[in-house]
């Protein structure tokens, strides 16, 4: 019979670190890749909590809880809520469908929407980070553990941090993609258009500078036609249209099919003292057009 006191979380760190991720994003805009800080050791508990995203979640605001059980036999979770001090509330997941068993040394990975940021403690060198896990072992009645978490890939830094520039970058101006697109005559090429809408003057004296449009898994820039660079914005100025003229980025035949984040575009921005990425996503009737738009170029070019 499992015991109700916490084994030591140390023991969860070493088996642990021989499991597979759910994949990581890279640092590019894709997540927090390269190399891997091994995650610091807390409170002992019986299940060991890490953060993680996968893919198709960047840019939703919405994460990956890893949970590993590192006792002997099976624990049923009704409950996972993450605190961090980046968020202004808890990160929480619930079963739908009131419990989940987490049989042993084998992990599972829960999703889980974000709060808003507490921008104001998004530079925190060492953000505060713990989880309370409700569980139950075997015949027992459910407990609360409360542990420490880790973010070895840094991903409520980098998602708080995002969502703190979006929203001063907000303040100053709205950013949409335009739902039309327009294909050349060859089917190679398509123009689609970030329509910048300044603020009224009178709510932030910052003004907001595209400093430069990157690609995405889908789509590239034209090499004749480069994409604007250095575009600053202010409260009060008139409204921007600017033309991205693309081709595809890639054509092999998991292109389309395995789309997470092709039609999500980054734009590097500074607003202030922030700098960093914006992601604006296209409409779904938008997404839809690329998809034909890439399926078609690809086939031309073939």
């Amino acid at each position: 019979m499992m015991s109700r006191g916490w084994r030591s979380l140390a023991a969860g760190l070493g088996f642990a670190a021989t499991l597979p991720l759910v994949g990581a994003c890279d640092s590019g805009g894709t997540g927090g890749g390269g190399s891997v800080s091994e995650p610091s050791s807390g409170s002992p508990g019986p299940i060991y909590v890490e953060v993680n995203q996968s893919r198709d979640q960047y840019g939703k605001q919405a994460i990956m809880l890893q949970l590993t059980n590192t006792t002997d036999a099976p624990l049923t979770v009704t409950a996972a809520r993450l605190r961090s001090t980046l968020f202004d509330g808890d990160i929480s997941w619930e079963p739908l469908e009131g419990s989940l068993e987490l049989p042993p040394r084998q992990p599972k990975s829960l999703p889980a929407a974000l709060p808003g940021a507490a921008c104001e403690a998004s530079g925190t060198a060492s953000p505060e980070l713990n989880a309370r896990i409700t569980y139950a072992a075997t015949g027992k009645e459910p407990v609360d553990g409360i542990t420490e978490a880790s973010d070895p890939f840094n991903v409520l830094a980098r998602n708080a941090g995002e969502l703190c520039l979006a929203a001063e970058a907000a303040a100053v101006a709205s950013m949409v993609l335009d739902p039309a697109l327009e294909v050349a005559a060859d089917g190679r090429t398509a123009v689609v258009r970030l329509v910048v809408t300044p603020a009224t003057p009178g709510g932030s004296a910052k003004s907001l500078t595209i400093e430069s449009i990157d690609g995405t898994t889908l789509l590239a820039e034209t090499p004749s036609d480069p994409w604007p660079r250095n575009v600053t914005i202010a409260p009060g100025d008139a409204t921007r249209v600017l033309a991205l003229h693309m081709r595809p980025a890639r054509c092999d035949p998991h292109a389309v099919a395995e789309d997470k984040v092709g039609t999500l575009l980054p734009l590097r921005v500074t607003v202030g003292e922030r700098q960093g990425l914006v992601k604006i996503a296209a409409s779904n009737e938008l997404r839809g057009r690329i998809y034909d738009f890439v399926t078609v170029a690809c086939a031309t070019a073939g």
